[in-house]
């Protein structure tokens, strides 16, 4: 595998320690994975792909996207403002402890949904962008239909479970059917510029409510090239993580979920995409252009000249 040196030997002591403790003999180490080639969306290795459960967080990919679409279409705009209502700030969760009648912008939302995977970000930009969160859902579920994700049906903007804590009315999707979400964000968005930030602040200068915000991801910066995507965790549906990593011109997306432990989790991803890399072709080599004769345009000096006058044919005599 092909780590930075800290976070290898931090990566190396997880999968010591799940080795001696036996978790990993123990446990499965998720309900279903995929790992897909970005190009042209070829599966690399797959294992329950198309199992149905909850993806937590990782449900945040679809706001994003739903939310992009709003400012591509210029319903809003990254300098929006937003002023914070009483349900946003009673959204329950990780957050960035939004207040009511606070004010911030659609950008720093999607920062803080993407890197603090913020319920109550979900939260505002849902009921911005489409006027209500139910409004929002809808929109969610119509790009699941459009993208193809046939097994996909969101009930939320951020993943939380609900409060009568049954699965089945929650959000429910597939690791394929995130693979492929993932792909369309990597292709169609600008995704990558929040998820790939490792620390970010949130209300940056404020004297008591500035928060650091750490990416959930504990991949960037430990396994090499990854920059994406999104984590996710509820006791129902366990770790999830779709993740992006890109070498030397070629990208690999994997996705697990269900994983009983974010260790666990992080490790098969690492061995995923390791595998990734090493089924995909060779990058090619780069072009070097052959070396071009320097031709002078000086001119000829005259003894130069009267030689070139001159020429002089010189040939051997046959032996006798």
């Amino acid at each position: 595998m092909i780590f930075a040196l800290r976070p290898r030997r931090l990566l190396a002591a997880l999968l010591a320690t799940a080795v001696l403790t036996g978790s990993l003999a123990a446990q499965s180490p998720y309900k279903g994975a995929i790992l897909i080639d970005a190009t042209d969306g070829r599966v690399l290795f797959e294992e329950n792909a198309d199992t149905v459960t909850p993806p937590a967080s990782v449900t945040k990919l679809m706001t994003f996207l739903v939310v992009h679409d709003a400012i591509r279409e210029g319903a809003l705009q990254l300098d929006t403002p937003i002023i914070v209502n009483a349900a946003d700030s009673r959204i329950g969760g990780t957050q960035v402890w939004l207040k009511e009648r606070e004010e911030t912008t659609v950008r720093e939302l999607l920062y803080a949904l993407m890197i603090q995977s913020a319920n109550d970000a979900a939260h505002a930009l849902a009921r911005v962008a489409a006027g209500s969160v139910p409004a929002f859902v809808e929109r969610m579920n119509r790009r699941a239909a459009d993208l193809g994700l046939t097994h996909t049906t969101f009930r939320t903007p951020h993943g939380l479970p609900p409060a009568n804590r049954r699965i089945a009315e929650g959000d429910l999707t597939t690791p394929r059917d995130l693979a492929l979400l993932s792909r369309h964000l990597l292709e169609r968005t600008d995704i990558l510029t929040y998820t790939a930030v490792k620390v970010r602040d949130f209300r940056p200068g404020h004297p008591t409510a500035r928060i650091e915000m750490r990416n959930h991801n504990h991949l960037l910066g430990s396994v090499a090239g990854v920059d994406g995507l999104k984590t996710g965790y509820t006791a129902s549906a366990g770790f999830c993580l779709a993740a992006s990593a890109t070498r030397d011109g070629r990208r690999v997306i994997a996705v697990i979920m269900g994983a009983p432990e974010r260790r666990l989790r992080d490790i098969k991803m690492a061995e995923l995409i390791e595998r990734g890399f090493a089924a995909l072709p060779a990058a090619p080599a780069p072009h070097v252009p052959r070396p071009q004769p320097v031709i002078s345009h000086a001119p000829l000096p005259p003894e130069a000249k009267t030689k070139e006058s001159s020429p002089v044919i010189k040939f051997n005599l046959p032996p006798r």
